[in-house]
């Protein structure tokens, strides 16, 4: 592979993406690169709705600005980027589209509506445990499953099993030439 793979993780709140892609990047492995979505701030509504017509707007650019970023990356010494992303894995395939992407997978964490409630209660954010939420996973899980992306029923798993699934998808991304898009083939 001569640029860097990525590998984008998606999923409602309360899925382990974050835990999961933190404790990944705790394990140093060389040639893994983890970045997370979110830590750059994310704007009020007011805000995403004057500037980019809504959350949905505002998530459309975030990936593609963050995709353009991992794409034109220079160090040599990734082999993968890894990107923590709440987003539609049709976003992240429109972004990818519209660059010259090197080898590309979506992999979609999900849970139970009972494991999502407890974990976003530990974390103190129960607030985010509504049905809107569960909507919200359950649509990404018809996304993922439109797109025959892989993914990880967390509810059963530990941090430590998620990541070790994200390294085996991240061995695999290595070894093949998958691409997500509108010329994609699939293995």
């Amino acid at each position: 592979m001569n640029r860097a793979g990525i590998l984008v993780v998606t999923g409602a709140s309360g899925a382990g993406k974050t835990a999961a892609v933190e404790r990944l990047q705790s394990r140093g492995r060389p040639g893994i690169r983890c970045h997370f979505i979110d830590r750059v701030g994310v704007p009020s509504v007011e805000v995403m709705t004057r500037d980019f017509v809504g959350p949905e707007g505002w998530q459309a650019h975030i990936t593609e600005r963050w995709i353009e970023r991992l794409v034109a990356e220079t160090d040599r010494s990734a082999v993968v980027n890894v990107l923590d992303a709440q987003t539609r894995p049709s976003v992240v395939q429109a972004a990818l589209a519209r660059v010259d992407a090197p080898v590309t997978q979506v992999i979609l964490l999900t849970c139970s509506p009972a494991v999502r409630r407890r974990r976003l209660a530990q974390r103190g954010q129960s607030l985010l445990a509504t049905t809107r939420m569960e909507r919200w996973a359950a649509y990404l899980l018809g996304q993922a499953d439109a797109l025959k992306l892989p993914v990880i029923e967390t509810s059963d798993l530990s941090i430590d099993a998620i990541a070790d699934a994200l390294e085996a998808e991240i061995e695999a991304l290595t070894r093949s030439d998958r691409r997500i898009g509108p010329s994609a083939t699939r293995p």
